[in-house]
């Protein structure tokens, strides 16, 4: 069974074993609580600002929002993380915010085997848990963070997508509806990250609701993925339940709809 996406009580059962990433701001960190021996990466630390992303990618040159590997790397090591810690991240969003991280930790080469996301995000574990206000004692690491080398990275570029637009890759559009129709990638299908998740757990759907779904859309193990949003944020979630599932080929459009536009590439309107 897939260890990707983790329920509470596995985490739970590992409490002392694995680094806890909470991605919420800090007010909520010390303000409401958190899972004990948690530390707080807040989601806006590990993005590139406005003025990083316009134009050439986010810092150091690089694509869209990452935040850039030595600012990654300065983060993890003041959270006391090490680069062979499994690491389970969570929010108070469904995850979005949480995939995000660990879909930046996976490109700057952390083990995607030792990355987990909680599911239910973090009223799952308020449930039946006990949360603290307590800071949690860190000491200080030199995390390395390396970005994954062609072949090895999911990372596609705008001329890969277009390529694909003629292929029997599948191009998906993870954004709401009205949005899919203002202006899309020709030839995309859409799959709003949040039909996956379930309102009332705020956690994942059963496997076969999710199944069944994207094999509505065409979108099918034996065809390669091509995701994208507007910045990267929303398809880490779609990303994340690929994996989770097994999906093997799975691209990820970092620039995304943001970069596409500003290329003065095409659009599709419409539904």
């Amino acid at each position: 069974m897939s260890e990707v996406v983790v329920p509470a009580g596995w985490l739970a059962d590992r409490l002392e074993d694995v680094a806890i990433v909470d991605v919420r701001d800090a007010w909520e960190f010390d303000g409401i609580g958190h899972v004990p021996g948690a530390v707080n990466v807040p989601f806006e630390s590990f993005r590139a600002s406005g003025h990083e992303a316009e134009g050439e990618g986010g810092q150091d040159g690089e694509e869209g929002m990452l935040p850039g590997s030595d600012r990654f790397a300065a983060l993890l090591g003041e959270a006391g993380i090490e680069r062979e810690d499994e690491i389970v991240a969570y929010d108070d969003t469904h995850g979005v915010f949480a995939a995000r991280f660990l879909v930046t930790a996976q490109l700057y080469g952390h083990d995607p085997a030792k990355l987990h996301l909680l599911d239910g995000d973090f009223s799952s574990w308020q449930l039946d848990h006990e949360t603290t206000s307590d800071p949690t004692d860190v000491e200080p690491t030199s995390y390395q963070a390396t970005p994954l080398a062609e072949g090895e990275t999911p990372l596609v570029d705008a001329d890969a997508v277009a390529a694909a637009i003629d292929s029997e890759a599948v191009i998906v559009d993870t954004r709401e509806e009205w949005e899919f129709e203002e202006g899309h990638i020709p030839g995309a299908v859409r799959l709003d990250w949040q039909e996956l998740v379930d309102d009332e757990t705020r956690g994942l759907k059963t496997r076969e609701e999710i199944e069944r779904i994207l094999d509505d859309r065409g979108i099918t193990r034996d065809r390669r993925i091509v995701l994208y949003c507007n910045t990267a944020r929303r398809i880490s979630h779609t990303y994340t339940v690929l994996r989770h599932l097994g999906y093997g080929d799975v691209a990820f459009y970092e620039g995304s709809l943001t970069e596409w536009e500003a290329e003065g590439r095409p659009l599709e309107t419409g539904s």
